[in-house]
């Protein structure tokens, strides 16, 4: 007898041990963004940090410079490419098995995301991962807000963009960062996966202390 919903299981549970995120074992970075997120440390720098710095447009960049680590981390780069085509791991390869994020960024058809990202997180036993990364509103972002291979400065300009940001004033734009739960996850990505540095309320922080700055940019 067949069961096909349990096909379906089954075939969430071989293309994970592929998912979009690696393991934290996987090999660092190298290149720009990844070690300019990592350089500082897993923590964020709190806003009264960046009190000295007298001149605002110039406390402003450094701002958003603080919350770019978070932003430029891979964690959030991977899903964030110009050819739909999502990246996975520390070291940003291209996805296994070879997926793009289809026409509405939630996969091709026949192979849809949640084929292997559920929900929630999912803990995997005997395999060489330890979890395959979930969300209720996992996806790839479009391509007008690719962050791969693109400098902080840029990605802040594009941030500030409506026409590349999803139609988002800067009010909305700060409660996307601090409040969006897929945001969150880059915080809670599953064992065996890296956070993002810092806490999602201490980058909301950063964000809201840039935008009341004037909402500079760093030079790209």
């Amino acid at each position: 007898m067949r069961y096909p919903g349990r096909s379906v299981i089954v075939l969430g549970a071989v293309l994970s041990a592929v998912a979009c995120k690696s393991t934290k074992s996987a090999p660092e970075a190298s290149g720009a963004q990844a070690a300019q997120a990592r350089d500082a440390g897993p923590s964020l720098q709190p806003v009264s940090a960046f009190a000295a710095i007298t001149d605002e447009k110039q406390r402003s960049a450094a701002l958003f410079v603080e919350a770019g680590r978070v932003i430029a981390h891979p964690r959030c780069v991977n899903c964030h490419p110009a050819d739909g085509v999502p990246l996975q791991g520390m070291d940003q390869r291209r996805h296994v098995p070879a997926v793009t994020g289809g026409p509405t960024g939630h996969g091709p058809p026949g192979l849809p995301c949640t084929s292997c990202h559920q929900a929630r997180n999912t803990p995997l036993v005997g395999t060489t991962l330890r979890s395959v990364p979930g969300n209720p509103k996992w996806a790839l972002a479009p391509a007008e807000m690719a962050w791969v291979g693109v400098p902080l400065g840029k990605i802040c300009e594009q941030l500030k963009d409506p026409a590349r940001n999803g139609g988002k004033s800067l009010e909305a734009l700060h409660h996307h960062m601090a409040e969006d739960v897929l945001v969150g996850w880059g915080w809670d990505p599953g064992p065996g996966l890296e956070p993002v540095p810092g806490t999602q309320r201490a980058f909301g922080e950063l964000i809201r202390a840039w935008i009341d700055t004037g909402a500079a940019c760093p030079s790209p």
